[in-house]
């Protein structure tokens, strides 16, 4: 089996972030990079388990400059086979979207497994973009991926609970919690990491369809307001007149 794990980089859950002056891009200065979890956690550790039981291998893809290289690189000290980064800035999901299916139309990929979304754009598109430029099925919210031969089985929730669904042929997934557990990697992987290709291509050209205009932070939360058990009418009043206005 030949999967290709799309991958980004995110801020680290703990980071504070920032923008720059202008209000248009993230304010990069002190923030730590991480492999966005959904991509790490269950689409890329899931992969790595699929050809370690059945043999194949996982190659990842990733839109980003050099900067990213490390990133691309914790993958490989996982257990990827190979990395992939297209020499470009992020821009938006289209533009991402776009180059990621010029890679994979230039392989031969048994699934492209993706995470159900960013944790800092959350919009969980690029999984049906991908999909839609490569003419491929797409299975959404995955929790469980199996093979029995060459023919996978997936869960997936849904409003209605759990879906059982099988593909035949090539397939696009975005995986969610419960498909792998994260796998931390140990220091023969990584020094391993240091050997395996990581192949820079040039981007094909996707443009971005959308532009950003300002980002803003949330209004910063307002003080805890202690009640006295004793005076449960203040209570009352509070959630009447000043919790619906929050």
């Amino acid at each position: 089996m030949e999967f290709l794990v799309c991958i980004s980089k995110s801020p680290d859950t703990t980071t504070k972030i920032g923008f720059t002056a202008d209000g248009k891009s993230l304010d990069e200065s002190g923030v730590q990079f991480i492999i966005n979890p959904y991509d790490e956690w269950y689409a890329l550790v899931r992969a790595i388990e699929l050809v370690e039981k059945n043999g194949g291998s996982v190659t990842t893809v990733m839109v980003g400059e050099a900067d990213c290289d490390p990133i691309i690189r914790k993958a490989l000290a996982i257990g990827a086979n190979k990395g992939i980064r297209v020499n470009a800035a992020p821009l938006d999901a289209a533009q991402v979207a776009g180059e990621i299916a010029n890679v994979a139309k230039a392989g031969t990929y048994d699934a492209i497994l993706c995470g159900k979304e960013t944790i800092d754009h959350n919009s969980g598109v690029v999984p049906g973009m991908v999909a839609e430029l490569l003419d491929l099925p797409l299975v959404t919210w995955v929790t469980s991926l199996e093979y029995d031969g060459d023919k996978p089985t997936m869960k997936r929730e849904t409003v209605n609970g759990i879906e059982t669904v099988t593909v035949d042929g090539p397939y696009v997934l975005s995986a969610s919690k419960g498909m792998a557990e994260q796998r931390i990697p140990n220091m023969r992987g990584i020094m391993g990491a240091r050997s395996k290709p990581l192949d820079v291509v040039e981007p094909c050209g996707s443009v971005a369809m959308t532009s950003v205009e300002a980002f803003a932070l949330p209004p910063a939360k307002s003080g805890v307001k202690l009640v006295d058990a004793d005076n449960p009418a203040e209570l009352v009043r509070l959630l009447r007149e000043e919790a619906k206005a929050i």
